[in-house]
């Protein structure tokens, strides 16, 4: 709250919050459309591999010629994070080991950083937010994508006095899709390859949405800002509607699905026949509270929350999520404020690479979404146990051992892997368990 009235008054002071983008990929055109309403926002640089696209971009978003000649273009991420006078720097890149680097060298240059780049934070997020912290700086999840609107509900539930049972977001979901390939992705959206390729979108991108391995980043960076945990079998992805998320995700031996307490988990929008679940939630998140004490549950009842059958569990809902259109809270918050809207504060979960077919020595994984691996969502300290392989290190690494499809890649499974920022970063958030 009050954000757009900070705003105003700095707007008037002639102090306007000034950042820089990298990456005007969708969810960076999305915040792009955003800026131009946005009286006292400016953003004054922005960097991507493709400078011609990122000016394409602003002028495709509705963005005026004079717009457009008033920021400055890079190539260089790295070279925007160093710029004088930014307050917050937009990491939007998708790239875990590049999203690390400039993580960092904003930190080290004084600049907030939103992170939009959730395959990043997931990786190693958690060491990150303590290098921001010891700099002064703001490390802060992106608001519009789930993991920050999930925080904010959880933070909401526990500052009103309820206990979290679960929380999480809605997708479609299928098992049959851990299997699914970048070539046959666009059946599941309804397009054709012409249709998709005319509308410039990435088949493998796209992909990881469907074959699971998004949920699980996305889950495993929820559990580690909120402080929740995953069920021993990761998602379950069950089948739910609105009406009985309460029901569904009160913990099972309380006569629902959840197979723990305080637990992160995605809801399917169809059933495992493939029927669309009625009232489904594929676009939106949720938490479900347990109520504290009697006098809290009667309350439930008469205040009209749907339960589950014992009156304990009652569950809010958000049915949307505007993804980089909502992305200016967080920036906002951080410079305004010098608060993140979520940030990893503990290693929780994590996201691993699993065989999508049988692999054998020499293969080259590609990453998440692709025709090698898929990520799952699994405890962390099961994760550093095992030596499981990360997702967002599992691109470009070739197969030193045979591992059958659905098996969990670890570290001796494969050569060893490049020096990087993100590999030691990694290597601090393993230590913090």
């Amino acid at each position: 709250m009050n954000l757009s009235s900070l705003l105003a008054a700095q707007s008037k002071a002639g102090k306007p919050v000034r950042c820089g983008l990298i990456g005007a990929g969708k969810f960076g055109s999305m915040f792009l459309s955003q800026v131009p309403t946005i009286m006292g926002l400016e953003v004054a640089a922005i960097a991507d591999l493709n400078i011609g696209n990122a000016k394409a971009a602003c002028a495709r978003v509705g963005w005026h010629e004079d717009r457009i000649k008033a920021v400055r273009f890079l190539e260089s991420g790295l070279d925007l994070c160093a710029l004088d006078g930014l307050d917050v720097v937009i990491e939007a890149t998708g790239n875990p080991l590049a999203g690390v680097e400039h993580a960092l060298a904003a930190i080290a240059h004084g600049k907030h950083i939103v992170m939009v780049n959730v395959e990043a934070d997931v990786l190693c997020g958690p060491a990150l937010a303590v290098r921001a912290k010891q700099a002064g700086t703001v490390y802060s999840m992106a608001y519009g994508d789930q993991p920050a609107l999930v925080s904010e509900m959880v933070d909401w539930a526990r500052a009103s006095g309820f206990r979290v049972q679960a929380a999480g977001k809605g997708t479609k979901y299928l098992p049959a899709y851990h299997d699914v390939t970048p070539d046959g992705v666009w059946q599941h959206y309804g397009l054709s390859a012409q249709q998709a390729s005319d509308a410039g979108m990435n088949p493998q991108m796209f992909n990881s949405f469907l074959d699971g391995t998004k949920s699980a980043i996305e889950m495993s960076a929820i559990a580690n800002a909120c402080d929740l945990s995953v069920a021993p079998d990761g998602l379950a992805f069950p089948p739910c509607g609105v009406d009985d998320l309460a029901q569904t995700l009160c913990p099972r031996d309380e006569g629902g699905q959840a197979d723990g307490r305080g637990i992160v988990e995605t809801i399917s929008s169809v059933e495992r026949d493939g029927r669309p679940v009625f009232r489904d939630l594929r676009w939106g998140v949720y938490v479900v509270i347990e109520a504290p004490n009697d006098y809290s549950r009667d309350c439930f009842f008469q205040y009209g929350l749907p339960t589950d059958r014992s009156g304990r569990y009652a569950a809010m809902y958000k049915p949307f999520h505007l993804i980089g259109m909502e992305l200016s809270i967080s920036v906002l918050s951080a410079a305004l404020r010098k608060e993140p809207t979520g940030c990893s504060r503990a290693f929780n979960a994590d996201a691993v690479a699993i065989a999508k077919k049988d692999l054998k020595p020499g293969d080259h994984l590609d990453g998440e979404g692709g025709y090698t691996v898929w990520g799952k969502c699994i405890a962390a300290k099961t994760s550093v146990a095992k030596q499981a392989l990360p997702i967002g290190l599992a691109h470009g690494i070739k197969m030193l051992r045979a591992v059958s499809k659905g098996s969990m890649i670890t570290k001796r499974d494969v050569e060893p892997l490049p020096e990087s920022a993100a590999l030691r970063m990694r290597a601090e958030t393993e230590a913090m368990i």
